[in-house]
């Protein structure tokens, strides 16, 4: 509603601006007697107040007979209202412009007063005028007559000036040769060429063609002497030619003799930079001498040329030298041969420009061809230093000077070749990169064995929690520093298109340095299953590792590369990416090998110790336990070591619930049985083997070397399985007397008492410990089993 409020007065003081304006057009029209031309007859209103035929008598009448008295006094209002309005508009206007009137006034007297003058010069000039034609009329008639003899007097004296020129031109190319002054020697000669040459055959001006000739011929031979010179500069050789081309000298000879005398200051130039190369390779270092203080200058720039430059002296040495001469050569070479050739004979030496351009390309080529080999090898020199802005600079300095050659030569393609070496060079030092993150991994790797091999001092040894933190948060920050670099050393080439951000973040960066490095890790990891050499606790902790590469590693480093390397879907298409969910599973399974290896490890340490202490027993004529055998409590102190080295990396994992008589498993006799009690009633051998079976039947087949899954309990379940299996295999290899049938109830109990926490299931252990009695049971040759309460005290006792 306020809006609607405010918008009516605006749009009311449009409507009056309009209704004021149409006022003013209409006024102006019936001062001027304009009238509107249209199609239909114009009709007269003689009530119109703003009409060219208004009548106030009809205007008045008209109104009396329609309105009433109060719509008279409001019209009265309204016209006198408009009348106010008007005399204000005037007044404004005579007001505004007022100085108009007064300037415009004065600017009339001026013209009225000028034009008087302008009159009276016209005047004179129209006599001036009239004079002039009455002379020039007389004049012409005057020479009439002897025009054409002064005509033709000019033309005699215009070929005696060339006469004399002529028979004076042996003396002044003479005297020009010998003052060196060629250029003018040759314009002098050029200038009369045409006009010898067509009258030779008079003897007056076959004798100056001659001696011309002759003096030309010298002046040929000191131009060639010039040209070969080694000492010429490039703008004496470029003047040279250009002097032998307006002798009409062969072009395609002079090209030749032009290019080899550049080919020698280029081969200077590529000497010293294969100097430096050389330098490089063989690591010679500046050799110190003093040889005094009357050392020359010469001898200075000798001994410096002995130092070996860094890469950005020494691009600036090839560019300054190399490549600032051969943009010249380029130059002049077209300039003398190509455009001079186009300008003067157009289309008909379009043979010759072909073959002098296959000249040039030729020679450029194979020029540049070994300046790239030179540059390149020496780029490569450094791609294992550290310096990456140093590298950058040289570069990016490297392809911008490459350009001037491009543009002077586009046909021989140098700047693509010299991108390609940039982008060999970018990849070179990726590599380099990855080369590095592999000794940072292996450095890690042998801190950690040597960090569980030998801890410091009297301190406790390192968690492997701690040291897994700390080689992660190494690796992961060595390769963010990595990444940092190459961002900000190739962020200017990228950028500039020295090399394609495409292939070089898709292929060279993520592919070639991240995700190769992750599969070195992975596959450095899973080599360890095939060395026995390797610590348990190495391989738990590298299962951990690879988990934690699956689980977040992975992805965060490569969203974190493709976030510092993007690459748009079309410069990217073509390039073979791997995906995170590839690697991830990768690692799985590999954590998954690490994990099942150091399972079958310490089972195989367990497994050793119950073989040897069973195998080198006599059960046979063993006393009456008195105790639990060491070993056993080495088994269940080797066990708890386990748990707690597990713990620190996996989690708990989840178990059945446990029964209340967990640590109660005996076997007691017949008259004693009870509910709560795991018990076994021994009669006959065949009555024991048959319960034993028929017990088989209904229990779950144990996989003793099943995958693990990836917490604590599931790893110390499988490493208990392997042990008890062990145990079981050599009690069914012995022969038992009754106390060794005892000794080994004393035994299962105790270990009874202390593996069940291990284990996810505390019936597995149970079922197993049981095989393991009913086996030396059925191996017993007087099967006389110890009271339960007796074997509690011994294992109590320990």
């Amino acid at each position: 509603m306020e809006g609607t409020m405010e918008g009516k007065p605006e749009e009311e003081e449009g409507e009056i601006a309009r209704v004021r304006h149409r006022q003013r057009r209409g006024m102006l029209k019936m001062y001027y007697g304009v009238s509107e031309e249209s199609g239909k007859p114009a009709v007269i209103d003689y009530c119109d107040i703003n009409g060219a035929h208004f009548k106030p008598d009809a205007f008045l009448e008209k109104l009396f007979k329609e309105k009433s008295l109060n719509e008279l006094m409001d019209k009265e209002t309204d016209i006198s209202k408009q009348i106010r309005s008007l005399d204000s508009e005037m007044q404004t206007l005579v007001y505004e412009n007022y100085n108009k009137f007064i300037s415009a006034t004065d600017t009339i007297r001026k013209m009225k007063h000028d034009f008087k003058k302008m009159e009276e010069e016209m005047d004179k000039l129209a006599a001036n005028m009239s004079t002039i034609t009455e002379f020039s009329e007389k004049i012409t008639g005057t020479l009439q007559g002897k025009r054409q003899q002064i005509t033709k007097l000019s033309g005699v004296h215009a070929l005696l000036k060339k006469l004399q020129f002529l028979f004076e031109l042996p003396s002044r190319l003479k005297k020009c040769v010998e003052m060196k002054q060629y250029g003018l020697a040759v314009r002098y000669y050029t200038k009369a060429r045409d006009v010898l040459h067509h009258y030779s055959h008079m003897p007056s001006f076959h004798g100056i063609h001659q001696d011309c000739d002759e003096i030309v011929k010298q002046l040929i031979i000191q131009l060639r002497e010039q040209l070969r010179n080694p000492k010429s500069s490039p703008k004496q050789l470029a003047e040279c030619v250009d002097l032998l081309l307006q002798l009409k000298e062969p072009a395609d000879e002079l090209c030749d003799e032009f290019l080899a005398h550049a080919q020698e200051r280029l081969y200077e130039n590529l000497k010293t930079i294969k100097a430096q190369v050389e330098l490089k390779l063989s690591g010679d270092m500046p050799v110190s001498s003093e040889e005094g203080e009357d050392k020359d200058q010469e001898s200075d720039e000798e001994s410096k040329s002995q130092r070996p430059m860094d890469l950005l002296e020494f691009i600036d040495c090839g560019c300054n030298g190399f490549l600032s001469t051969i943009c010249l050569v380029i130059a002049s070479y077209k300039e003398q041969f190509i455009q001079r050739q186009i300008a003067e004979h157009g289309q008909d030496q379009q043979h010759l420009d072909k073959i002098v351009t296959e000249k040039l390309c030729t020679f450029i080529l194979s020029l540049m061809s070994e300046y790239f080999k030179l540059t390149e090898a020496r780029i490569e020199l450094e791609s294992d230093t550290g310096d990456d802005v140093l590298l950058v600079r040289a570069l990016d300095r490297f392809h911008r000077r490459l350009q001037a050659v491009q543009k002077l030569l586009p046909e021989i393609g140098v700047g693509r070749s010299g991108a390609n070496i940039v982008a060999r060079s970018a990849h070179n030092r990726v590599k380099a990169y990855t080369k590095n993150l592999r000794q940072h991994f292996a450095v890690c790797l042998t801190d950690i064995r040597q960090s569980l091999a030998t801890p410091s001092g009297n301190e406790k040894p390192p968690s492997l929690s701690d040291l897994l933190s700390t080689m992660t948060n190494s690796l992961t920050n060595q390769l963010k520093l990595i990444l940092n670099s190459l961002k900000v050393g190739t962020l200017g080439l990228v950028v500039s298109q020295t090399i394609l951000p495409g292939p070089f973040c898709s292929d060279d960066v993520r592919e070639g340095l991240v995700v190769e490095f992750i599969h070195h890790v992975l596959q450095s990891a899973k080599e360890f299953c095939d060395f026995g050499t390797a610590p348990p606790a190495l391989i738990l902790l590298l299962s951990r590792l690879c988990l934690d590469f699956q689980e977040s590693t992975i992805s965060y480093v490569l969203s974190l590369t493709d976030e510092q390397f993007p690459v748009d879907e079309e410069l990217g298409r073509g390039s073979l990416t791997t995906s995170v969910s590839d690697l991830a599973t990768e690692a799985r399974h590999i954590a998954q090998s690490l994990l099942n290896h150091y399972v079958r490890m310490q089972g195989l340490t367990i497994s050793q110790m119950i073989r040897k202490s069973v195998e080198t027993r006599d059960w046979l004529n063993t006393i009456e336990p008195r105790n639990v055998r060491a070993v056993m409590k080495r088994i269940v102190e080797d066990v708890t070591a386990i748990d707690t080295q597990v713990g620190h990396l996996y989690e708990e994992g989840v178990r059945k619930a446990h029964s209340s008589d967990s640590s109660k498993f005996t076997y007691t006799y017949p008259s004693k049985p009870s509910r709560n009690q795991w018990s076994y009633t021994a009669s006959t051998a065949f009555d024991s083997s048959l319960l034993s079976n028929i017990q088989k039947l209904f229990s779950e087949r144990i996989e003793i070397f099943s995958s693990v899954e990836f917490s604590k309990v599931s790893v110390l379940t499988g490493i208990v399985k392997i042990g008890l299996k062990t145990l079981l295999e050599c009690v069914r290899l012995r022969t038992f007397g009754k106390y060794g049938l005892q000794q080994i109830q004393v035994d299962t109990h105790y270990l009874q008492m202390y593996l069940w926490r291990f284990v996810s299931d505390e019936n597995l252990v149970h079922f197993m410990l049981e095989e393991v009695v009913n086996s030396t049971v059925n191996r017993c040759l007087s099967p006389e089993q110890m009271e339960p309460s007796v074997i509690e005290v011994i294992c109590e006792r320990g």
